[in-house]
């Protein structure tokens, strides 16, 4: 009975109808409307994967066929974010994957889909502060200053490298801005996309002119396969809008506009990723290509030095806004967990003025910080595809059994071709998994067997769920 009582537990489920805001000490402010959804959409998927992933791949895993690359891993994505956009319009609170994984798969799967999160999210901020760095120290050393040697990586990344002190303090300087309120940091965060966009404009509208075509050839240096690696790479960049869905709790009208937002900033994206990564490889030969700074190096090989340098500057403040998105994604994940009883409901405490979850956001912050300052990019890149592939997985399940289990439910979105389209995002997830070193695999079971001692030492007696009676099957819609 006891083992019985235990299963029926950690499946219970968080009725869609009985989805409550908390008290006022536990809420949020609906300030967003649909243009500054979409931008830190946008800010969270353009970024890293224009100014570092795209030169990187190119010169060592795809070639020119990295387009090939970007298409494939936005085919993947797509059909994960229409499963999104059902579910955002539906369920229009904070926690995105870990919501809806925990109203329709139960708590259990809730509390790791979000548990994932929290390390995923904070390592992305971690990887995109080190790739801004990157681009830092070369437009320091083009305009001939010279930074101390210990402050410029982790140990380990070169000769007397003792912190990547740039990277720690990016990351306690978004952590400062999301401190402010979700109204101010989203204006700040529209203002800094829309200059983003306009450098990836600048890219495009001015290499499309120095693109030599000889370079495309030959297209599949690596084979066919190093197109299909490199999707599983810059898969990284393609996501974003499951981290701006978490914001759904502080937009005006979620119920039309995340649905919309999260479309829009996909299409928005990938137009551009396949524009950017035609020029650059047009541009130069993938051979020489820079894995770091691959635009502006590029545009210094055709002799446009002083815009390689725009570019740089253009890279260091886009690449803030994915920091952005993933930190708010994080905060907002916590802080749903938190208010559910799943974590300590002190996390969940707002800011009595600006409504946002403060302790959290420090806490992220700081955390973050540790592993910009601390750790390769390599070592912290392998603590973020992982999970997001799974959630993106469990999302893309999750829409299908929806549709089946609760027809009748308003939807202001609909996925379409239903069961295909969320099956095809099931299958490009576990695929692409499939490409992850054994030691990701090796970090994430760790993650996994904490986070397990957690839920069933706390999480499972502690649950706003575990305290309030099982409703029926009659009372959840269910046969």
């Amino acid at each position: 009975m006891a083992g019985l009582r235990m299963g029926q537990g950690v499946l219970r489920r968080k009725p869609i109808e009985q989805i409550e805001e908390g008290d006022a000490s536990e809420r949020l402010t609906r300030t967003l409307g649909l243009w500054q959804l979409t931008a830190i959409g946008v800010g969270g998927i353009i970024g890293a994967g224009i100014f570092t992933l795209a030169g990187a791949v190119a010169n060592g895993t795809a070639g020119p066929a990295v387009l090939i690359s970007f298409l494939i891993a936005g085919v993947a994505s797509a059909a994960a974010a229409f499963s999104y956009a059902e579910f955002a319009g539906m369920i229009p609170k904070a926690g995105s994957a870990y919501t809806y994984g925990y109203v329709v798969l139960g708590e259990l799967a809730g509390w790791f889909i979000g548990w994932d999160l929290l390390l995923e999210y904070t390592a992305i901020v971690a990887v995109v502060a080190i790739g801004i760095s990157g681009y830092f120290n070369f437009l320091i050393k083009d305009l001939g200053a010279e930074l101390p040697t210990w402050m410029l990586g982790a140990p380990g990344t070169g000769d007397g490298h003792r912190v990547d002190l740039f990277a720690a303090v990016l990351c306690l300087f978004i952590a400062y801005l999301l401190t402010l309120g979700i109204k101010n940091a989203a204006r700040f965060e529209t203002v800094v996309v829309v200059l983003k966009v306009l450098v990836v404009l600048l890219v495009i509208g001015v290499g499309v002119f120095h693109i030599n075509t000889s370079n495309y050839s030959p297209f599949f240096p690596f084979g066919v396969g190093g197109a299909f690696t490199g999707a599983a790479t810059v898969f990284f960049a393609v996501f974003g809008y499951d981290a701006m869905s978490t914001a759904a709790e502080e937009s005006k009208d979620a119920q039309r506009h995340m649905p919309k937002a999260i479309m829009y900033s996909l299409a928005i994206s990938m137009v551009l990723y396949v524009l950017a990564t035609l020029v650059l490889t047009g541009m130069q030969n993938y051979k020489e290509v820079d894995p770091e700074s691959g635009f502006s190096t590029a545009f210094q090989s055709v002799g446009l030095g002083a815009l390689a340098d725009v570019i740089a500057v253009g890279a260091i403040i886009g690449i803030l806004t994915v920091m952005f998105t993933f930190m708010l994604g994080v905060t907002r994940v916590w802080f749903s967990m938190s208010r559910d009883g799943l974590l300590p409901h002190w996390f969940a405490k707002t800011h009595p003025t600006r409504h946002v979850p403060v302790r959290v956001t420090w806490i992220v912050g700081v955390a973050s910080a540790l592993i910009a300052g601390f750790l390769p990019i390599g070592e912290a890149a392998e603590l973020t595809n992982i999970g997001i592939l799974l959630a993106f997985a469990v999302v893309c399940t999750a829409v299908i059994v929806l549709r089946y289990r609760r027809p009748e439910l308003p939807r202001s979105f609909r996925t379409p071709g239903m069961p295909l389209v969320p099956a095809i995002g099931v299958v490009f997830s576990i695929w692409l998994i499939t490409f992850l070193a054994w030691e990701t695999w090796l970090r994430f079971a760790a993650w996994f067997a904490l986070g397990l001692i957690i839920y069933f030492a706390y999480s499972y007696r502690k649950s706003a769920l575990a305290k309030t009676p099982r409703p029926s099957a009659e009372e959840r819609g269910e046969e």
